[in-house]
């Protein structure tokens, strides 16, 4: 299988945010650094077990979901374009963060994430020509559970939480059932609590690269905005 790339935004990795979340998650997708030991209560065994998928994708909120790039584009072509896109570009500021149920899932979401629509529609859009199709596979993996809407939404940009779909989020568990989403959670805002008051600004975006199907995205190269 072809390297996906995906284009996320992910915090400064010197930020007290990424060295919490890497810890809390048991890797940093930065530098491959693995931490052990007990989180806020929550053995490390078990925090392994409810953040499988969230650990492997890294810390990050999606922009454009990861993706094969089209037959005549480059990883270096990829770089170039983001780049260029956050040349000049003036950082959002979405303000404190908060522990969320985010759809079954354990996550930070900002108080203001509405501010981070309209940039995210148009890298969405403005990378959509280096996505490479969805395969048959692909599609019917993702299929089930999803909207009409969704699933349009799917069809045209393989992902179907963008535009009006898409809500600013930084994932920190895999679905869980409620009761003990419930308990990770008291778990996370007592772990998170030294960073959630300090207002969050999407000042820069990432290239997070998945080597090979099913292993760990690493992350890659950082855009900060410059304007």
């Amino acid at each position: 299988m072809a390297q996906r790339f995906a284009l996320y935004y992910a915090p400064a990795v010197t930020s007290p945010l990424w060295e919490r979340a890497a810890i809390w998650l048991g890797r940093d997708a930065a530098n491959g650094s693995l931490y052990d030991g007990a989180v806020a209560g929550i053995p490390r065994d078990r925090l392994l077990n409810v953040t499988q998928s969230a650990g492997r994708y890294g810390f990050h909120a999606t922009i454009k979901a990861p993706m094969a790039l089209a037959e005549g584009k480059s990883e270096t072509q990829l770089r170039d374009a983001l780049a260029a896109f956050c040349d000049n570009r003036e950082a959002i500021d979405l303000g404190p963060l908060r522990v969320s149920n985010h759809f079954g899932v354990l996550a930070l979401t900002p108080v203001n994430p509405t501010a981070a629509q309209e940039f995210a529609a148009e890298l969405v859009e403005h990378f959509e020509p280096f996505r490479a199709p969805l395969t048959a596979r692909d599609r019917a993996r993702r299929l089930p559970g999803l909207s009409p809407v969704h699933v349009e939404l799917l069809d045209r940009y393989g992902y179907p939480h963008v535009l009006d779909q898409f809500k600013f989020h930084m994932t920190l568990s895999d679905r869980l059932p409620s009761d003990e989403l419930e308990e990770m959670a008291v778990a996370a805002e007592q772990w998170f609590a030294p960073v959630l008051a300090t207002p969050m600004r999407l000042d820069r975006m990432s290239i997070f690269i998945e080597p090979d199907n099913g292993l760990a995205f690493r992350r890659h190269t950082d855009c900060e905005f410059t304007g």
